[in-house]
């Protein structure tokens, strides 16, 4: 009887767990149920010295390496083609674009978005004009070279494997679109917190308030959101707009445009999930205006937390939230006006959506994300 053979497998979870924000997310997810699902082959999990401790495994067929290597820099592209190379394995997943141009195995590369190539503006940086423009260039050398040389392309929806073919001009068959996992939570999730109060006081937010977490880059569209609830309010006086995201060069840029809403538009910063948590279950409802998402986790998210959502309908957002959400043309500022307000005060279409909104997360689950992705491993290995 032939003997089965064990491939080393290598993932670069530099990004793994909260360092890494959304990105870490996803890293953390597809590592942890990968092991847990592949009993045959070897794993070396690549990791930063802030993320080492965090990951542990009792699996002897996983073996942690510390390559404390910064993202995107000059250090990533030399040392760490060493590390792997050291390690002599079979395959490697990258978990971003951002993959050494020479990278000495096989490997398999997760693409999230283009959003650097569709929105390459000055205004999604703190860099100096020169700086940024050989930065641009590096970054579409580095995505070019890492679509054209992998193995399988993972996208995370079938937008972003669309956008990839026609940007790249690859064959559709070398893409495969996996879509990410959004946590299930109770529905009254938060709602009963006795301190409910007391965290919403904590942060100066009073009921009733839309919700937005995430941060505030241009493609977001922030800014467009805060005219339009400066027009809302003129009816609904009361109502308050709560922008979650970590103090930053954008958020700060961001609260001048909210200058004459001193009181109505909300920036509590960065707040902790046990918080964050009751931000959720208290909101009206959920606004998303972005104008470019690979994959849009955060609308899923709110409707995990039984919050309707008011949604941009660009890219991948219809594909992914379904007919769970409401949309409206982010570039449309009187149409998403609209939609917002019929969102916050039609009661039955409310019900409706949180209805909805439960079943529609029920078909992201992190663990058929990670099931998928060891079959892309499975289909790269087996054309070495």
């Amino acid at each position: 009887m032939k003997r089965q053979k064990i491939n080393r497998i290598g993932i670069d979870a530099r990004f793994y767990g909260p360092v890494g924000k959304g990105l870490g997310r996803y890293t953390q997810e597809i590592v942890d149920n990968i092991i847990k699902l592949d009993r045959k082959n070897e794993y070396v999990v690549f990791l930063r010295r802030e993320n080492f401790h965090s990951f542990n495994s009792n699996n002897p067929k996983v073996k942690k390496v510390l390559a404390d290597i910064k993202w995107y820099g000059l250090a990533e592209q030399i040392l760490l083609p060493f590390y792997i190379w050291r390690e002599r394995l079979s395959l490697m997943h990258f978990s971003h674009f951002n993959v050494p141009v020479f990278c000495p195995v096989k490997f398999v590369v997760t693409i999230h978005d283009l959003i650097l190539i569709k929105f390459p503006t000055r205004r999604a940086t703190t860099l100096a004009p020169m700086i940024y423009k050989i930065k641009n260039f590096f970054y579409k050398i580095v995505i070019t070279l890492a679509v054209k040389r992998a193995r399988k392309v993972i996208a995370v929806s079938e937008y972003t494997k669309l956008d990839l073919v026609r940007q790249f001009k690859i064959k559709p068959e070398k893409v495969r679109a996996v879509y990410e996992g959004a946590s299930e939570f109770s529905h009254c999730c938060g709602a009963r917190d006795e301190k409910a109060d007391d965290i919403l006081n904590k942060y100066g937010i009073t009921k009733p308030y839309l919700l937005y977490v995430g941060n505030a880059y241009p493609h977001k569209n922030l800014e467009g959101l805060i005219r339009v609830f400066s027009e809302i309010i003129k009816n609904k006086p009361d109502l308050k707009l709560v922008l979650v995201g970590k103090e930053d060069y954008f958020y700060s840029r961001l609260k001048q445009s909210a200058i004459n809403q001193v009181g109505a538009v909300i920036f509590p910063g960065y707040v902790p999930d046990e918080d964050l948590r009751v931000l959720y279950a208290k909101a009206r409802a959920y606004v998303f205006p972005s104008l470019y998402e690979g994959f849009g986790l955060p609308a899923l998210e709110a409707m995990a937390f039984g919050l309707p959502v008011a949604s941009s309908n660009k890219t991948c957002l219809p594909e992914i939230l379904g007919e769970a959400a409401v949309y409206f043309n982010p570039e449309n500022e009187a149409e998403m006006k609209e939609k917002i307000e019929l969102v916050v005060k039609d009661e039955n279409l409310r019900q409706e959506l949180i209805k909805r909104g439960y079943e529609q997360v029920k078909k992201y689950r992190w663990i058929e994300c990670a099931q998928k992705t060891l079959a892309v491993y499975n289909e790269a290995l087996n054309k070495l």
